[in-house]
């Protein structure tokens, strides 16, 4: 029999991937911890928790012996009408993570939906009072996900292109720093006077698919606060910078202005399996609270709450919760901190930057972000056995929070090697 990979070419069609300049897919086997192994038996170690979400590492037995005590009582039941243990039990752990002002919660099945939802809530909230705002605000360079509302509010052509004559209305603000602040909150609040903007979607900090471009924590503040003056929803797409990514359990966390909505995905589950929310306040929630059934918030997916990914993610945060997590949170921090004051000055190093377990650096040639060039870096990578996944010339870690002093060591370590060779 063909190996995987070989197979593999037959019937599959890949994300973000065009097959005709990439046919051959690499077939992992299985993974452990921080390492991933292929077919003939190489191992990788994964410096970017697979997309964001084995951040406890790979097939963490913790969260195995949940899983597999839920699967002998309850697999899937339809959650309309009907409820469970796991759900509730999920939704009042989150309540004593999420920040204070979140009270509901609202389960789907990915990020992207997540977002979808978060973006209902937003345009809904103000029909349901019977106000006609039907702008969205989102930041240049934004991504939200590929469904059809979060591809409105994304601002990356390269995912998006195709699609745009069939987006909802929407309109950008450059994302904060302290040189451009000032302009923004003038040029924003004269927007706002018009009185159309419905909700306003940002990636607290991080924005992860722009390169991991972060941005002002002051900044954004004083965005929220005139924001909620006029009466904006305001969305924080959690997926990626959630459950201890940024050092704190969420990005929100370090701003003064909570969020009225939150998204959440990817570590919600630790890569598991599938499963995203959308937490509110009380006054979104209220907003949809109605003898009128069309005030209702009709939005369902036939695995929404499935018991399996609620007992995943609960077990994910009683781990985050815990004391061991949070020292290696702290240590992995220290360490990326270590490795910067080591390459920060580096000829071949434009920028680096670094909030909580995230690290990036960007490198001063010029390649696209999905080029010859970026294809190259992530073959040495591999090659090095290190699953790192540049965007175009950022490199960027986010490895699980598990990760060895040594498995990290490998990944500076063929970085390093990297900048040598350029």
């Amino acid at each position: 029999m063909k190996n995987i990979s070989e197979r593999d070419k037959k019937h599959i069609w890949h994300p973000l991937t065009q097959h005709k300049l990439h046919e051959n897919m690499l077939a992992i086997k299985k993974a452990k911890g921080c390492v991933l192994t292929d077919e003939d038996g190489k191992e990788y170690i994964d410096g970017i928790s697979s997309w964001y979400t084995a951040v406890y590492g790979h097939c963490n037995d913790y969260i195995i012996e949940r899983l597999y005590a839920q699967m002998q009582q309850l697999d899937q039941v339809v959650f309309s009408g009907f409820t469970h243990e796991p759900a509730v039990k999920l939704s009042e752990a989150l309540m004593n993570i999420l920040p204070s002002n979140q009270q509901k919660v609202f389960f789907s099945d990915n990020g992207s939906t997540s977002t979808e939802i978060g973006i209902k809530m937003a345009l809904q909230y103000h029909f349901n009072r019977g106000q006609k705002r039907n702008v969205l605000l989102a930041f240049d360079d934004a991504f939200h996900g590929d469904t059809f509302g979060a591809m409105s509010v994304s601002g990356l052509s390269v995912y998006n292109g195709p699609f745009e004559d069939f987006f909802i209305a929407v309109e950008r603000i450059a994302p904060p720093t302290k040189e451009n602040i000032e302009s923004t909150l003038v040029k924003l609040e004269d927007r706002l006077q018009q009185n159309d903007v419905a909700g306003f979607i940002y990636e607290p900090l991080i924005q992860g698919a722009a390169a991991m471009q972060m941005h002002d924590v002051e900044g954004l503040n004083k965005i929220l606060q005139l924001l909620k003056k006029y009466d904006v929803v305001t969305v924080a797409d959690e997926v990626m910078t959630g459950f201890g990514k940024t050092g704190k359990y969420f990005a929100s966390d370090y701003l003064e202005e909570k969020p009225d909505v939150i998204c959440m995905s990817k570590a919600l589950t630790a890569g598991m399996v599938p499963m995203g929310a959308t937490s509110c306040t009380q006054k979104i929630y209220d907003a949809f609270y109605s003898n009128d059934i069309s005030k209702g918030l009709f939005h369902g997916h036939t695995y929404t709450a499935n018991p399996l990914a609620c007992a995943a993610a609960l077990a994910g945060v009683e781990l985050l919760q815990s004391d061991e997590m949070q020292k290696n949170i702290a240590r992995v921090i220290a360490s990326h901190q270590q490795f910067n004051n080591e390459i920060k000055s580096h000829p071949k190093v434009a920028q680096t930057r670094q909030t909580g377990t995230i690290y990036a650096l960007d490198l001063n040639i010029k390649m696209e972000r999905y080029g010859n060039l970026r294809d190259q870096l992530m073959k040495h990578f591999m090659d090095s056995g290190v699953f790192l996944r540049p965007l175009g010339s950022t490199i960027y870690i986010a490895a699980p929070y598990v990760i060895t002093e040594e498995q990290l060591q490998k990944i500076y370590d063929s970085i390093k090697a990297i900048l040598a060779k350029i």
